[in-house]
């Protein structure tokens, strides 16, 4: 499996620059397929010149639990124009031909077990996927998991939540790679209008258990969050705000493209 192994770690690379710059790493989600094949891969490219470091994409799920409605209707959007495993695999090597950006896929379990886990760690490598946040798989149960990402050289993100006690970021800790990502706060994803409280001492306990960067999503939809998050954690993750970019007018390839432009032009200005 050597040859599946990637030549440098992007991940690592992307927090490594951003550090250099002194700013924070900015990681964007959108939902693979959405509003259909073509326009998604449009809107990585968008992604890519508007300042994105990493990119989360989305895996589309009939049952997607940890997500709000924003995402939900994406996901509903791309799997009714007929997005599928191939065609996210081939989305994902389409995406490779312009940009060595990292790639993070966003998923759940029942998806990579579907497939077989080795069998499916080796197919998204090899389609230049550098990570994996397989959301509904707690540590404890991804040993197969861990054992085989390991072997593709794909990177494990864990979420660490506000309610998730130290003991158990200690073993999240110790088997994460590529980023920790913390939730700021609880419930499913979607835009908020404020920060959660005790972001600090949240990041400061889990920095004591990991050298991995931490990087904070869920609910950052303005420029004034990014740069409140920014000014704490090493990447801030944007999804719902930009996929909302997209549902407001799917069927117009003009203006979601305006409305990305705006919103990231917006957003990373955050991070200065």
């Amino acid at each position: 499996m050597a040859n599946l192994l990637p030549k440098m770690d992007r991940i690592a690379t992307a927090f490594e620059s951003a550090r250099k710059n002194k700013r924070a790493c900015f990681i964007s989600y959108v939902c693979g397929g959405d509003p259909d094949y073509q326009t998604s891969v449009e809107i990585c490219r968008l992604l890519v010149e508007n300042g994105v470091d990493i990119m989360e994409i989305g895996v589309p799920f009939s049952d997607p639990l940890a997500d709000g409605l924003t995402n939900q209707l994406a996901a509903e959007r791309a799997l009714n124009n007929g997005m599928n495993h191939e065609k996210l695999l081939q989305m994902v090597k389409e995406v490779r031909t312009f940009t060595q950006k990292p790639i993070v896929l966003y998923t759940y379990f029942n998806l990579v077990y579907a497939q077989g886990i080795s069998s499916y760690l080796k197919d998204i490598r090899a389609a230049g996927v550098d990570g994996l946040l397989t959301l509904d798989l707690p540590p404890e149960e991804a040993g197969e998991l861990i054992a085989a990402s390991r072997q593709t050289g794909i990177k494990n993100i864990f979420i660490v939540a506000p309610t998730t006690p130290p003991e158990r970021v200690e073993l999240i800790a110790a088997v994460a790679s590529g980023f920790i990502y913390y939730v700021s706060r609880e419930g499913v994803t979607g835009e908020r209008s404020s920060i959660a409280s005790g972001l600090e001492n949240a990041l400061k306990e889990i920095r004591k258990r990991t050298t991995l960067p931490v990087a904070v999503g869920f609910g950052i939809s303005t420029d004034s969050q990014v740069r409140a998050v920014a000014a704490l954690a090493d990447g801030v993750i944007v999804g719902s705000a930009l996929v909302n970019c997209v549902g407001e007018n799917p069927n117009d390839r003009k203006i979601i493209f305006k409305k990305l432009t705006e919103k990231l032009k917006t957003l990373t200005s955050g991070l200065a």
